[in-house]
């Protein structure tokens, strides 16, 4: 796989302010937006990728571990949270394989033992009493579950195909991309139902047409008519709640942003808290004028 150098992406340099970020990035999204490109496969890669080289450089934080670990930063991020965690998840790609024994390659019994005293400390119960080189935990299984944005906002469900047993996940309103969901107990088998491994569900939220999330804030770039924006007027918008009227100020500035309090994403885990819809106005020029047009425009210019 080839590296994704996101400053090379959004043509910015490597010590670009947020501000220089953030305007590269919206000249790019407006250029590549999939409203603007129907149909051009392309473009809607190009605008998925410079929606994910956005979402890291843009958060300083995502920015500084990006920085310093490459592309990859948030395997490394995982991996370093794992470590003395699940031992046994280390054969790498979607499906977790192997055994305890494996986990621990040629180390020996004394470390096999060394492990289960460190995993099983201060348990009661059975994980005391049993003999520790019998006991083991099951491996963790790991699943990749794609939504749309819509499904996102209001939730939905998946029926997922286990060995023996088919499962229904559910995910709630405001789940996001990379989310990890943990289901314990659905993993392969352990020593005992107690020890049995956790599946990991990955959230995937593919890219919508229409609105860019970041957060639980949505961005839309509405098109609208010169006229409109020099008179002011009403549009109607689409939201993931549905249609509300916005009213557009006269004067109204090309790349102007409106705020709809309330319009974005549930906040995930919380009632009744929702983010932002920011609205980005796009102005068209008319490019076709009838005599008249051009005869009544050269008057406004010369008393302009």
């Amino acid at each position: 796989m080839d590296y994704k150098d996101y400053y090379k992406i959004l043509g910015v340099d490597k010590k670009a302010t947020e501000a220089q970020i953030k305007k590269a990035y919206r000249a790019l999204a407006v250029k590549h937006h999939p409203d603007k490109n129907p149909g051009n496969k392309e473009s809607e890669e190009k605008f998925k990728t410079i929606n994910e080289a956005n979402e890291v450089l843009s958060d300083p934080e995502k920015r500084k571990k990006y920085d310093e670990l490459g592309e990859n930063w948030e395997q490394h991020e995982q991996y370093k949270n794992r470590q003395g965690g699940n031992p046994f998840d280390g054969a790498g790609g979607s499906y977790a394989r192997g055994n305890a024994n494996d986990a621990f390659g040629s180390g020996g019994e004394g470390d096999f033992s060394d492990f289960f005293e460190q995993f099983f400390s201060g348990r009661t119960g059975k994980a005391k009493g049993q003999n520790r080189s019998s006991a083991f935990r099951g491996q963790d299984y790991e699943t990749e579950l794609e939504i749309t944005l819509e499904e996102a906002y209001h939730g939905t469900s998946r029926i997922v195909q286990l060995e023996n047993e088919k499962l229904r996940i559910t995910t709630k309103p405001g789940s996001y991309d990379d989310q990890l969901l943990n289901i314990k107990g659905k993993g392969a088998k352990g020593s005992s139902d107690e020890y049995n491994g956790n599946l990991l569900v990955r959230i995937k939220v593919k890219p919508n047409h229409h609105f860019i999330r970041k957060g639980d804030n949505l961005y839309y770039i509405l098109t609208t008519d010169l006229y409109t924006a020099v008179l002011g007027g009403e549009a109607l918008v689409n939201t993931l709640s549905g249609q509300v009227k916005m009213k557009i100020v006269a004067g109204s500035q090309n790349d102007k942003s409106i705020r709809l309090k309330g319009k974005g994403m549930p906040v995930y885990g919380k009632m009744n808290e929702y983010g932002d819809l920011y609205i980005q106005l796009e102005i068209t020029i008319p490019d076709k004028l009838t005599e008249k047009q051009k005869e009544l425009f050269e008057t406004l210019k010369a008393i302009a």
